[in-house]
């Protein structure tokens, strides 16, 4: 063969191996793409605030799913950061709110964002699933405001009971290989706008004795865990909600009961200084754009 012919041929078989990578790297991309369009289509806290970013998925970690009310909001970055490279971890995109939201929320996000449904969506599975209801269940509304002299309550303990055991089967059925983890309802203190002290406790024996017919499903106490919590670092007198410092410290526990349920091993969570400087650069440069 002569060396013009010779180094045509090669040319030809640099290009064709050349091309499959340039393919996939398109194809890649296009699927990046694809997917945080999706999660940013689901609502407006999804493209503004740091807790409900999209969270690229890395193939080889894990995938973690956090469901809750804003309690869970608030310590979504602690599990995160204790977590990090060693799972991919997202939330749902809004508060949960109570339980009868729950499973149209879950099937709102498993239809916007997984395959078949969004081609080229996500198509991996959950290897676990942190979830609370309750919170939201006790507090009483009137005119969609909190008022528990004149308000109803959202849901009545049998009602929570019924809710419960739906979503349990929902989470069975659809999510068979995760790893199940149900948080009890953290506390309400003396004073709380539209909710009584005490309640997170009825609740809560209600949500442990329809755990205890599901041995599978794994039981983080955050109500036991967080009431020392509250009194220290809760936001103010009668607020059900935590400082930041208070968040780190729930969010610390639920990444050590995620990973014990999934066998891996959490890091040191940064301080409450760095989470806040990264929610603060990121939420800047998103009200600049």
């Amino acid at each position: 063969m002569k060396r013009r012919n010779a180094i045509k041929l090669m040319g030809l078989f640099g290009l064709a191996a050349c091309a499959p990578n340039k393919l996939l790297s398109q194809a890649v991309n296009n699927t990046c793409d694809v997917c945080k369009n999706a999660w940013e289509s689901l609502g407006k806290f999804t493209r503004t605030r740091y807790q409900f970013r999209y969270i690229a998925p890395v193939t080889n970690l894990p995938k973690v799913f956090i469901y809750g009310d804003s309690v869970s909001i608030g310590y979504t970055e602690y599990v995160r950061a204790s977590l990090k490279d060693k799972a991919c971890v997202y939330r749902l995109h809004t508060n949960g709110q109570s339980s009868s939201e729950f499973i149209t929320r879950m099937e709102g996000l498993r239809k916007r964002m997984f395959q078949p449904n969004l081609k080229g969506g996500w198509d991996f599975e959950w290897d676990a699933i942190h979830f609370n209801v309750g919170l939201h269940d006790l507090k009483y509304l009137a005119n969609k405001k909190l008022d528990k002299k004149n308000g109803t309550q959202v849901s009545t303990l049998k009602i929570y009971e019924e809710n419960l055991h739906k979503i349990i089967k929902y989470l069975k059925t659809n999510y068979p290989k995760a790893k199940l983890l149900f948080a009890t309802t953290t506390p309400v203190p003396e004073g709380a706008d539209g909710r009584f002290a005490g309640d997170s406790i009825k609740y809560n024996k209600v949500a442990l004795k329809v755990m205890k017919q599901y041995p599978e499903v794994i039981v983080n106490d955050l109500f036991t865990f967080s009431t020392p919590i509250l009194k220290e670092h809760g936001v103010k007198a009668g607020d059900v909600h935590y400082k930041a410092a208070g968040s780190r410290l729930q969010g610390i526990q639920v990444a050590k009961k995620i990973a014990e349920a999934i066998d891996i091993t959490p890091i040191d969570c940064p301080s409450t200084d760095i989470i806040n400087a990264q929610f603060k650069a990121y939420e800047t440069k998103k009200k600049k754009k």
